[in-house]
């Protein structure tokens, strides 16, 4: 980039900085939580007040009373939150608002005049005090913990009515926590069918306030990921989290209660449209565009600045199984290269996609997938027959057993994914199924041309490849087109990619997390990953929850040493109680993870179990994952060292370079070794050390080159091609 671009290109992001400031500190947004009476521009204040301003989305407002009601469209109060109580809130003159309601304008002009004594509108609680950490610089290191693999928006999927709950109602948490009758499609009734045990969570369908059924660990069709206890989870240092929009299209055609359509990449529109406005409402919350600690992020270098800005980093992702409605039938799919290409565009503009699977339970026309076993295993191919015409074609491997995909035909025995489970069993039609071989088994569909095809074009627009759900074949495939690539730009999110894949996905320079669960065994996949790491790189880790995916949580672990209240945050800048959200409190010792706000509690239990490591392990994730990221995009690896030959021009010193961007340093120099505060630190071949410095503005202006005793520094201003600013010996 030249300097003329780069100059056009800082000017317009000041001015955007600029109009986003201007925006944020628009007076409207500033009411929210606050505690007013509402006088007319005539008149006397009116009646019930005075009112607490709870945000329904940027701009948008009810008014809750004293007495727990809220102002209606016509100026009257009503009992209950919802359309009608919600109020667009404009200010066309200062410190004077127009309300205007479902029948309209409500008078002419208003003015909130501050007041004591309101109500406290409903909320989870975090129980968490504290500020979160934040960088030195926006282009310093991160710290901080990574979730690859997260499903808030699976409220949508399945039709949309299997699911209890949701993340967020833009009318608070009684709406989006209210529970679900017995008799309501998403009831009990369907929790009884995954969970196994019809009896036990038809007891009690209420949510909010008592919660005495659900969320627990184990519950698959009620809200766990609502947005205060990802809130929760972000104070207890959070700082990545990659949410993945899932569909299943089987299944949703099968039940029989929907509102959504069935069609996967309809769904994947919807859910991401779902995330935006989630991040509309957390910015309503906390005062205006911008400003909340949600935020959804496009590259490696805006993560970043995102987390040091001391918020959490969401990257959009897409887990289905017809993904791009390219599915099968009888082993042909319909789609063709230009068709991937236009869909993949689409998804990558319009929805801001960056992290795929190319599957997830059926084979498509991307290649294979590998399976479940036990009973899971059984429906799920009796619904792959369903999908695409045919069972999978699972033969004996010929290479070793651990590289093989799930056992069919085996005896019933427990899965970890119930997905489908028995639910598939009672609503798929029958089917005949395949008398497999001997295990261990194989599918042998592979990656087909169009897979290959996918994956080249994911590479080509630098997105994040994650090959779980891949069948053994086609996996290996993947591989070897990424190490043939040199792209570093991958992650197995939550343990469904086999244990050979590993060390081939860490020598690519791509990224682990295993799937959460128990902390008991997370702690022990942890030990053996971190012992077939490629050592180049970062020692990090993650986790992947898959939560509102139909993934389990973490069970109470039982035994001594437990999680002992209140505890510190991993860098001690936030002290945790138990979570109480209603009347119910939740302790990870008696309940497990159940809640996403309980992922501050896992990661201590976790050190409880494993020590101090594993929590430094997990303290790195973000960073490597970004380090993943930035090499994906074309950054060159931090384990490369400079030429020793390197000589100061007018420019820089070698590939440094001065008066650019710290994102231009690295596209230009590459990762970093060290990033302290301003600066950035490289190694030199057969020893040394450049250092560049960033000013206030977050520019190149100083650059440092040390060999053994002896540094040789410019700045900017000094730069004179093939000489030294200044030369001086380091202390012994």
């Amino acid at each position: 980039m030249g300097r003329g671009a780069r100059a056009l290109s800082a000017a317009i992001a000041t001015l955007a900085v600029a109009a986003a400031s201007a925006h944020a500190q628009d007076p409207k947004y500033a009411l929210v939580h606050g505690c007013y009476q509402l006088k007319p521009a005539t008149g006397e204040v009116v009646a019930g007040g005075p009112f607490r301003m709870q945000a329904t989305d940027l701009g948008r407002y009810m008014l809750y009373a004293k007495d727990g009601r809220f102002l209606g469209p016509d100026g009257a109060m009503i009992d209950e939150p919802g359309p009608a109580a919600d109020f667009a809130v404009d200010d066309p003159t200062p410190n004077v608002y127009t309300l205007t309601g479902q029948n309209g304008r409500l008078g002419d002009t208003w003015t909130f005049v501050p007041a004591d004594g309101c109500a406290v509108f409903p909320e989870a609680e975090l129980n968490a005090t504290g500020t979160p950490g934040k960088g030195s610089t926006p282009y310093a290191r991160t710290t901080g913990f990574v979730d690859a693999h997260m499903h808030m928006m699976g409220f949508e999927f399945l039709g949309g009515d299997l699911h209890c709950g949701r993340p967020w109602s833009p009318y608070g948490v009684t709406v989006a926590l209210a529970g679900c009758p017995r008799e309501e499609a998403g009831s009990p009734v369907v929790e009884g069918f995954l969970m196994g045990d019809p009896a036990r969570p038809g007891k009690d369908p209420v949510g909010w306030p008592t919660f005495n059924e659900w969320p627990r660990y184990n519950t698959l069709a009620h809200e766990q990921s609502y947005y205060r206890w990802l809130e929760r989870a972000w104070m207890g240092g959070e700082r990545i989290f990659v949410n993945l929009f899932v569909e299943n299209h089987a299944l949703c055609s099968l039940y029989p209660h929907k509102r959504n359509s069935c069609n996967e990449m309809d769904s994947v529109r919807l859910q991401a449209k779902d995330l935006r406005a989630l991040e509309r409402y957390i910015d309503a919350q906390e005062g205006g565009p911008g400003k909340g600690w949600f935020r959804i992020v496009s590259d490696p270098f805006q993560a970043r600045r995102v987390i040091n800005a001391g918020k959490l980093a969401v990257v959009p992702g897409i887990e289905v199984s017809n993904l791009f409605d390219c599915g099968l039938k009888n082993g042909v799919s319909d789609c063709t290269d230009a068709d991937v290409d236009r869909r993949l565009d689409e998804v990558y503009n319009d929805l801001g996609v960056r992290d795929m699977e190319l599957i997830n339970k059926f084979d498509n026309g991307f290649g294979g997938v590998a399976g479940d076993n036990g009973t899971t295993g059984l429906v799920v191919n009796t619904g792959n027959f369903t999908e695409t015409g045919r069972f999978w074609d699972m033969q004996t491997c010929t290479g070793p057993a651990e590289e093989s995909d799930h056992e069919q035909m085996t005896l019933p025995g427990a899965a970890r994914d119930v997905l489908v489970g028995d639910l598939l069993g009672k609503l798929l039609p029958g089917g005949t199924l395949p008398a497999y071989p001997a295990p261990p088994h194989c599918n042998t569909r592979g990656l087909s041309a169009l897979g290959d095809h996918l994956v080249r074009d994911m590479i080509g627009k630098r997105m994040i490849i994650d090959p779980d759900h891949l069948d053994v074949i086609s996996r290996k495939q993947l591989l070897s087109i990424v190490e043939s690539e040199r792209y570093s730009g991958l992650v197995s999110s939550h343990s469904w990619s086999t244990s050979d894949a590993y060390p081939r996905i860490y020598k690519s320079g791509g990224f682990i997390t295993p799937y959460a669960g128990s902390s008991k065994a997370f702690a022990e996949q942890w030990k053996r990953l971190m012992a077939v790491r490629d050592k180049r790189f970062l020692r990090a880790i993650g986790w992947g929850a898959d939560m509102n995916g139909f993934g389990a949580q973490g069970p109470p672990r039982g035994g001594d040493n437990p999680v002992t209240y209140p505890f510190k945050s991993f860098d001690g800048r936030v002290t945790f109680e138990r979570q109480k959200t209603g009347t119910r409190v939740f302790d990870i010792n008696e309940l497990g993870v159940a809640h996403y706000g309980l992922y501050p509690d896992w990661v201590e239990d976790l050190r409880h179990i494993a020590g101090d490591q594993i929590v430094k392990d997990l303290s790195h994730g973000a960073e490597a994952y970004l380090e993943m990221w930035e090499r994906a995009v074309g950054v060159a690896p931090r384990y490369r060292c400079k030429s020793r030959r390197l000589k100061f021009r007018r420019g820089g010193l070698g590939p440094v370079a001065f008066g650019i961007s710290a994102e231009d340093e690295l596209r230009s120099a590459g990762q970093p070794m060290t990033r302290v505060g301003r600066t950035f630190g490289y190694c030199v071949r057969g020893g040394g050390s450049v250092r560049v410095r960033f000013d206030r503005r977050g520019m190149a202006d100083r650059i440092s080159y040390r060999v053994g005793r002896r540094v040789r520094t410019q700045t900017r201003r000094g730069a004179r091609a093939g000489r030294s600013a200044s030369v001086r010996l380091l202390p012994r």
